[in-house]
Order: structure tokens, then C-alpha cells, then sequence
């Protein structure tokens, strides 16, 4: 009978219980009880939404990865090495009997004297087909030296590939495979893309081929000195999708699956990737493909100055008007942007109608031009807003030695003809000319009848100033190979010496 009426007590108060809470949450005010009803369904429809974009992201990437699969490739470089081992000496017999007993082996007369060897280096790297007719875009430094090059596509077919043409000033190349059913990626535009959007980097790194990484396009306009030993061209998207050895030369690309970028170097001291990446960008590299494949070489706008950035120091040395260009610092004589109107000082602000932020972007931008491309400037000049329009000459050697000139033609060192110089060497009354300060033995000039302490006074009938307008002429009579007449005035003498 307790037993019963021990249960019924917790029946009772149970119900008690229930009676207090419901009466308390009854008490309560309707718009409380709303409230937590919405706070739930609202955590609730924003878990939702959550987990529907991740998986929204989860399916772009896969989406990319496998629109681009067809279309990235790994690259296998083999590179002979030449070692030289001892090799039979050929001293003759009578002067070989004469060494002390021993010395044989020593010269490499004994008989484990090695022949040449001709081990091989194994590289591996990465690149994307950019044209259905086998066209690859990779690094240089992937395929730089090598003498045997093998593509792997996608589907397993392994291919022998070809270097067109080679770009170390962008760290770029060039391969072509002969086979069918490819796939090319699509361009899209680095110049539009983002800091934080997301990129996939696709390659093969430590050869695992077909390998996908996703992150974010973390910087732009990345200059590292690491191109060419500092002297290329650099304009790196910078990225934290994981990079590694055997990743150079593969496709950066966007959501879309857009090609953005050629994936080149990272920054880490482990050699592994530590979230810093570098790719060049497409609108740097594109120019680079199309030149290749038409020329097998890269041809170049040439400007003909000197630009460097605006900033803070500049702004303050030159009272300039503006905080943000390409500054000139200096023009060539009868160069492009000497003809065009482009003075020192000059700041350029626009390149064909898009920003220019600084003096890299506008030597890339003329770099990528093909000679003979006009080019639409803005410029700010003291203030004032100013419109030009430059015809690009074609960069080459000699045209960027105008920005160092030498003072050695043929092997003699030359000096403008100034009061001391003539002084020096017992002139007087002199105007113009070259005075020859020495000569190189066994050189053209020497050979010309050059001697220290000669007056070059004119070449092919032009009076002569400068070194430079010297070396211009030698160049111009070598082009249609022909003798180029020099006037020596030699202490009270004046002679005639030809040179080719």
C-alpha cells in the first residue's frame, strides 16, 4: 500500500511540475514568445544557407577542376651532362719512359684511365595547352636546356614535345605536340580579377600529376627580382593556392575556368609551399605566345626613356602634381618618345585608356606591344593634362645599349673633343671630334692604323660629336656591309683610315 501511494506522489508532483512551466511560458508576453521562435527558425535557415554555399564552392571548384583536367599536362625533361674523366695521354713514348714508376696512373696513362661519360638531369614540371593544334604554354626555366621533352596528357597518352621558342625575360617557353582530341583552356583577364578572389592552381607538383589547390588571389603587381638574374619582366598575381616543385609552368585559373595566370615560383625558405605563390599574369604572357608562335622569337616595343615610379620622394624632389604614374626620367634623342613629345619630368597616368601605376606596369605594357604599335598616353606635365600618342620602335640590343653608352668602338677608347682634352694630348683650336685615348692590341681599330692621341675629326662625311653618333654610324655600314671612312687628324697630319 506505500508502495502505491509513493507513486501516485511522483504522478502528482510531475503534473505539477508541468502545470508551473506551461503557466510560466503562457505568462509570458506574446512578442517574447515570438521572439525565440524567430531567433531558432532564423539559426536554423542560416545553418541552411550556409551549408548551401560551401556546397555551392565545393561544386566550382570541382566544375573547374574537371573542365580543365583535358587541357593541363606534365612535362618530363631529360638534359645530357658532359663530365670529362681522365683520358689516355698521348705524350710520346721516348718522354713517357722517362717518369718515375707510378706517375702513370697519375697522367693517365694506366689502365682504368675513364672515358667521357654522358650522365642525364631529370626535370619535371608542368604547362596547359593553349591551341588545339598542340600549342603549350609552359616556363622557361622548365624546359631551359633540355634535350629530350615528354608530355603527358590527361587521358595517359604520353607525347614527344618540341620547344618552339624561349622567353627567359619572362620566364616563359613555348612546346608543341602532334597529337589529336586536345583541349585548349580559355583566356580569361588578370587585369580584371581581384584581391580575394579565388583561383585554382592545377599542375603536377612533386609529380602527382593532375594535382588541384584552391585559395585566393592575395596580391597584385608583384615584382621579386627573380626573373632573367633581376633584368626580366615581372608583374606577378600572387596567390595562396598551395604551389610546389613540379607546379611551374601549370594553369592558374578563375570560377569560371579561366586561364589568369602561368604558376612560376613561391617564396619559402623549406623549398615547399609556405601560402606565397607567384604566377605570371595572362595579359603579360599572352603577348609572349602569340610572338613565339608566329616568329619564334619574342619582338618588344621599344620606348626609348627611362621611367621609374612615382612616389612620395619623387613627388617632394620634382613638385610633382600628381602621386601616382609612370615618371620620365629621362628621353633618347630621335627615340619614340623624344619624337612623340615626351619630355623629363613628364608623368604618364593612362595607357590606352587604363591606369598607370607605375613605371613597371609601363615598361611591361611597351614591352608586350609588337614594333610599330601606337600607344595613347596621358600625361601630366606640371600640372597640366596632355594627350600623346607614341609609335613604338622595336627593342633590341643595340637599342637598350643607347641607355649605357660605351665608350669603346672596336676596341679604342674614345672621349669628346673638350679644352682639356686637347689640351692633354698637344691640340689646340679643336671643336669637335674623338680624341682615341687608347687601343686595345690586336683589335679593328688596331688594325684600322688606330693609334692613342688620334683625332677622329668625321666618319662617312659627318662632322663627330659624341661616341654614340659614331657607333651608330658602324652600325649603319655594317648593316649594308661597307667601309665607313674615318678622317684622322694625327699632330699636324690629316689621313684617311677605312673600317668594317
Amino acid at each position: 500500500m506505500s508502495h502505491q501511494w509513493k507513486n501516485l506522489s511522483f504522478a502528482l508532483a510531475a503534473m505539477l511540475v508541468g502545470a508551473l512551466v506551461t503557466g510560466v511560458v503562457m505568462s509570458l508576453p506574446q512578442g517574447m514568445r515570438n521572439d525565440a521562435y524567430a531567433q531558432q527558425q532564423g539559426a536554423s535557415i542560416a545553418a541552411r544557407q550556409n551549408l548551401s554555399t560551401a556546397q555551392n564552392l565545393s561544386t566550382s571548384f570541382r566544375n573547374v577542376a574537371e573542365v580543365l583536367k583535358p587541357s593541363v599536362v606534365s612535362i618530363s625533361t631529360k638534359q645530357k651532362l658532359m663530365i670529362r674523366g681522365r683520358t689516355r695521354n698521348t705524350l710520346p713514348p721516348s718522354l713517357r719512359r722517362q717518369l718515375p714508376p707510378g706517375f702513370e696512373d697519375l697522367f693517365g696513362f694506366g689502365e682504368d684511365a675513364m672515358p667521357q661519360r654522358q650522365p642525364e638531369r631529370e626535370g619535371m614540371g608542368s604547362g596547359v595547352i593553349v591551341r588545339k593544334d598542340g600549342y603549350i604554354l609552359t616556363n622557361n626555366h622548365v624546359v631551359e636546356g633540355a634535350d629530350e621533352l615528354l608530355v603527358e596528357l590527361s587521358d595517359g597518352r604520353k607525347v614527344a614535345g618540341e620547344i618552339v621558342g624561349t622567353d627567359p625575360e619572362t620566364d616563359l617557353a613555348v612546346v608543341k605536340i602532334e597529337a589529336s582530341g586536345l583541349q585548349e583552356a580559355v583566356f580569361g583577364s588578370s587585369d580584371e580579377i581581384r584581391v580575394g578572389d579565388w583561383v585554382l592552381a592545377i599542375g603536377s607538383p612533386f609529380g602527382l600529376d593532375q594535382t588541384v589547390t584552391a585559395g585566393i588571389i592575395s596580391g597584385k603587381n608583384r615584382v621579386q627580382g627573380i626573373v632573367d638574374g633581376g633584368n626580366g619582366f615581372e608583374d606577378f598575381l600572387q596567390t595562396d593556392a598551395a604551389i610546389n616543385p613540379g607546379n611551374s609552368g601549370g594553369p592558374l585559373v578563375n570560377l569560371r575556368g579561366e586561364l589568369v595566370g602561368i604558376n612560376t615560383a613561391i617564396l619559402s625558405r623549406s623549398g615547399a609551399s609556405a601560402g606565397i605563390g607567384f604566377a605570371i599574369p595572362v595579359s603579360l604572357a599572352r603577348p609572349v605566345l602569340q610572338s613565339i608562335i608566329e616568329s619564334g622569337q619574342v619582338r618588344r616595343g621599344f620606348l626609348g626613356a627611362a621611367v621609374d615610379d612615382v612616389d612620395p620622394a619623387l613627388v617632394e624632389k620634382y613638385g610633382l602634381k600628381v602621386t601616382r604614374g609612370a615618371f620620365i626620367g629621362s628621353v633618347l634623342e630621335d627615340q619614340p618618345a623624344a619624337k612623340a613629345g615626351l619630355q623629363p619630368g613628364d608623368v604618364v597616368t593612362k595607357l590606352d585608356g587604363r591606369d598607370c601605376i607605375g613605371g613597371q606596369q609601363l615598361r611591361n605594357y611597351v614591352a608586350s606591344r609588337t614594333p610599330g604599335s601606337i600607344v595613347a598616353m596621358d600625361v601630366n606635365r606640371d600640372g597640366e593634362s596632355l594627350k600623346i600618342q607614341v609609335k613604338l620602335d622595336e627593342r633590341t640590343d643595340e637599342s637598350m645599349s643607347m641607355f649605357n653608352p660605351s665608350t669603346n668602338v672596336l676596341g679604342a677608347a674614345l672621349e669628346p673633343v673638350t679644352p682639356a682634352t686637347a689640351e692633354k694630348f698637344g691640340y689646340r683650336g679643336l671643336q669637335s671630334g674623338l680624341i682615341v685615348t687608347s687601343v686595345e692590341d690586336e683589335s679593328l681599330a688596331a688594325q684600322a692604323g688606330l693609334r692613342a692621341g688620334d683625332v677622329i675629326e668625321s666618319a662617312g662625311g659627318a662632322e663627330l660629336t659624341s661616341v654614340e653618333q659614331l657607333t651608330t654610324l658602324m652600325r649603319e655600314a655594317q648593316k649594308r656591309d661597307q667601309t665607313l671612312r674615318l678622317v684622322i687628324r694625327r699632330g699636324n697630319t690629316r689621313m684617311l683610315l677605312g673600317v668594317r
